[in-house]
């Protein structure tokens, strides 16, 4: 007489809470990879002021400011005289992160306040429709005024960042009213208080 033994109940618990744990802990690794995908973005946008004040302490303007009326009118990355000397500066406007691509972009708001833009299209224009598109932009909010407004700030919610294609530079943007799936990008005012 043969007897079929098979997994008992202990057994089976134990292989389903190893299951478990195995899981969680890449569901917690992939939570960490995000943060830090985060902190990347927010990092690169800091990146930019650092080289635009140190130019302007350098020569008076920022780079990029081609009538010196204090506002960036052209790509600061095509100021060979100060900006590209810099080895802290970037040396592209894109930003890749895993499966999402950021553009940052140095302008000015239409209102003599130079701002750099971080946006999710080449042109700051056309949303993704992600909601982890927009916790990026919270996140660079948070970072850099304290707390997650989209209205208020240093860091704003733009709907759309009006861009000149020709310059490489942004002109201008509509204020968004929260970090959405919708919002076009982020606007951060780094020299003047919106």
């Amino acid at each position: 007489m043969r007897k079929d033994k098979g997994f008992t109940l202990i057994e089976l618990a134990i292989v389903l809470v190893i299951i478990g744990i195995i899981i969680g802990m890449v569901l917690k690794g992939q939570d960490l990879i995000q943060n830090a995908r985060m902190k990347q973005l927010v990092n690169e946008t800091k990146k930019w002021e650092v080289p635009l004040w140190t130019c302007f302490d350098r020569k008076g303007v920022f780079p990029g400011d081609s009538d010196k009326n204090g506002t960036i009118d052209q790509d600061p990355l095509n100021d060979t005289d100060c900006w590209q000397k810099l080895a802290q500066a970037p040396d592209s406007h894109t930003l890749n992160l895993g499966s999402y691509t950021f553009y940052i972009y140095a302008g000015h708001d239409g209102n003599n306040r130079n701002v750099i833009a971080v946006c999710g299209a080449q042109d700051c224009g056309n949303a993704t429709g992600d909601d982890l598109y927009a916790d990026f932009l919270r996140a660079v909010d948070i970072s850099l005024d304290g707390e997650p407004s989209a209205t208020s700030g240093i860091v704003r919610a733009a709907d759309p960042v009006t861009f000149d294609n020709t310059n490489n530079v942004v002109t201008g943007y509509t204020a968004g009213s929260d970090w959405t799936s919708t919002t076009d990008g982020a606007v951060y005012f780094f020299d003047k208080q919106p």
